[in-house]
């Protein structure tokens, strides 16, 4: 147990430390936020418009992090020789994959939490036609993220430690600082209950993309196994889309008693079980946890289905 929890925190502290994942964290985070600052006329849809859009941006951001996290914690490490010195130790090939998902999903979590709470803000910050930019919430947020960066330069320059990963560390707390201090105030300044305005749904549905990231991450992990990045990346933005387009194409025939259809629609995964968007419309309808937990199930399921393909490949994958 002790080397696999070893492997896994390696595993997490170096996606962390990559620049692409600050890079994905920050623009991700910052471009939902922007989509709550424009005008869009779009005849008092525009909160409905914003909330969508920022879970797209949410589970996109998500598929380029899984793939590029996958790519970088084992199709690098069976490139570079690093898998196979740690596969010398007395380390399965099992234990040291699954501890490989594990970190990866750590990592994922971490950005899927950041998203949430731009996410949670953009619900605040969303206006119709008749309303205006919140520039107070935007300042908070903006200057949080400055803060954060300023923090992975001191300890970069003065304590000689990693910038990027303490850039990330840095960018989850200051913004989970400047999500408290911007729920204290309404965009003129006042003070105010606190999370007044915010759709506090955005969290189950921010849960359910995660959900979706993670067997995105299980997929792309199982693609690594034997494939470079950009084989990976192609092979399960493919999954992507079929699985987007899975219930037009094989549940109804599935439903019409196709065994082929039937074996498809399982095979491929659903993602229209994660995005409940349009639960979120002014309160017309609300998240139920247990959908949530049934959604887990579904999850549990297929990662280790996934994950046990994955072994598969890579019991008999040549390493040197």
């Amino acid at each position: 147990m002790r080397q696999f929890t070893t492997i896994a925190v390696n595993a997490f502290m170096e996606l962390v430390r990559q620049p692409v994942f600050l890079l994905l964290m920050t623009s991700s985070a910052v471009f939902e936020i922007f989509l709550a600052t424009p005008y869009y006329f779009a005849f008092g849809d525009e909160p409905k418009l914003v909330k969508n859009s920022v879970l797209a941006v949410m589970l996109l951001a998500g598929l380029f992090g899984s793939v590029l996290s996958a790519s970088a914690s084992l199709a690098r490490e069976i490139r570079t020789g690093t898998a196979l010195a740690v596969l010398s130790k007395p380390v399965g090939r099992a234990q040291f994959l699954l501890a490989k998902y594990v970190g990866l999903v750590l990592a994922l979590s971490l950005l899927t939490y950041v998203n949430m709470l731009a996410a949670l803000l953009t619900s605040r910050m969303a206006f119709d036609a008749y309303g205006s930019t919140d520039l107070l919430a935007l300042g908070i947020f903006a200057a949080g993220l400055v803060v954060a960066y300023l923090l992975g330069g001191f300890s970069n320059f003065f304590l000689r430690r990693p910038f990027v990963s303490d850039a990330v560390f840095g960018t989850v707390f200051m913004l989970t600082v400047a999500f408290v201090i911007i729920n204290l105030f309404d965009k003129k300044g006042a003070s105010q209950p606190f999370a007044t305005g915010v759709d506090w749904q955005m969290v189950p549905a921010s849960i359910l993309v995660l959900f979706a990231l993670w067997i995105l991450a299980g997929l792309a992990l199982a693609c690594s196994t034997r494939l470079e990045m950009i084989p990976t990346l192609a092979i399960c933005s493919g999954l992507f889309l079929l699985g987007l387009m899975s219930q037009y194409m094989f549940g109804q025939r599935a439903a019409a008693g196709s065994w082929w259809a039937s074996v498809l629609y399982t095979v491929t995964p659903n993602w229209q079980l994660f995005w409940l968007a349009d639960a979120l419309d002014a309160g017309k309808s609300t998240f139920h946890w247990d959908y949530v937990a049934k959604a887990f199930g579904y999850v549990v399921c297929y990662v280790g289905a996934v994950l046990a393909m994955a072994v598969m490949l890579f019991e008999d994958r040549e390493l040197s």
